[in-house]
């Protein structure tokens, strides 16, 4: 499948390209000295991964255990291999897709001599580095919102982090009821996986909470047969709570089998924190790089 692409150049050096349905912002330096050129190579290189993952969508759905000797293509190998290290049984491989391509973007600059890369593919974040200093990544309590609340310090002890997050408001359909589910992992395709199971996690039933089939939203998804949230109201104090209390289980259940390095949720003005971000988190003050 061939996408019609637009290639952007911003500010400070870092490049834009949208192709279907795909937007990734690409920042790949060398120390401090913006590298466009690269960037813009890597634009290239995720228009021919965006491609590859298109051809093998088909394969891709609730029936993909059933079709494995079909898929053939490497990313989608790798969407496979993280949502089944999550282990939920109603994530299929799409679930990971955002997150796999911007990897698959960071993985191609860093190996071309780049010592700091990120690579946001719609709020799923790969970064690469190794240059010694921190990366701090803001945090959004809404992730259809752009205001960050929570900032996270990502150290120089790992050359490889993804984070992701999923939600109400978010580019995918989630049966949950958390506006914000930000997972921290060791690559992007992992926290993509993990992000929507830790939002799927937050369902609870309650007379503010609206649910369809996920084909009535979407007539081209991939989880057609699941219901889905479709829109959350006002919720009491004690729902928000249950909702967080459920995703944060989830989520600390996912660290202690070594998949992720923590998760930050939101619901309606409420916060929480697993045990790894709660370490890691500072003030909204400083600016994310």
């Amino acid at each position: 499948m061939a996408y019609e692409k637009t290639v952007h150049m911003l500010a400070g050096g870092a490049v834009m390209i949208e192709c279907g349905p795909m937007r990734l912002v690409i920042d790949a330096r060398i120390g401090r000295v913006a590298q466009p050129q690269e960037a813009h190579q890597a634009a290239e290189h995720a228009v021919r991964c965006l491609e590859g993952v298109a051809a093998a969508w088909k394969s891709l759905g609730r029936d993909y255990r059933e079709r494995m000797s079909l898929i053939t293509n490497p990313l989608a190998l790798k969407m496979i291999a993280s949502v089944q290290a999550v282990g939920d049984a109603d994530l299929t491989p799409m679930a990971a897709v955002a997150g796999t391509i911007a990897d698959a973007v960071a993985d191609f600059l860093f190996q071309r001599g780049m010592t700091r890369v990120v690579v946001d593919n719609g709020g799923d974040i790969a970064i690469r580095s190794c240059d010694g200093e921190p990366v701090a990544v803001g945090i959004r309590p809404q992730v259809d919102h752009p205001g960050i609340s929570h900032t996270v310090v990502l150290g120089p002890e790992r050359t490889a982090w993804g984070v992701a997050t999923s939600g109400i408001g978010g580019r995918s359909l989630t049966r949950g009821v958390l506006e914000a589910a930000t997972v921290v992992a060791g690559d992007a395709s992992l926290a993509d996986a993990a992000a929507t199971a830790v939002a799927n996690a937050s369902y609870i039933a309650d007379s503010g909470v609206v649910r369809k089939p996920a084909e009535a939203i979407d007539p081209h998804t991939d989880i057609a047969g699941l219901d889905v949230t479709a829109g959350v109201g006002a919720l009491a104090e004690e729902s928000k709570q249950q909702a967080i209390d459920q995703a944060l289980r989830r989520a600390e259940g996912i660290i202690d089998d070594r998949i992720i390095l923590g998760a930050f949720v939101a619901c309606q003005g409420r916060t929480a924190m697993t045990r790894f971000i709660a370490e890691r988190v500072i003030t909204p003050s400083k600016k994310p790089i």
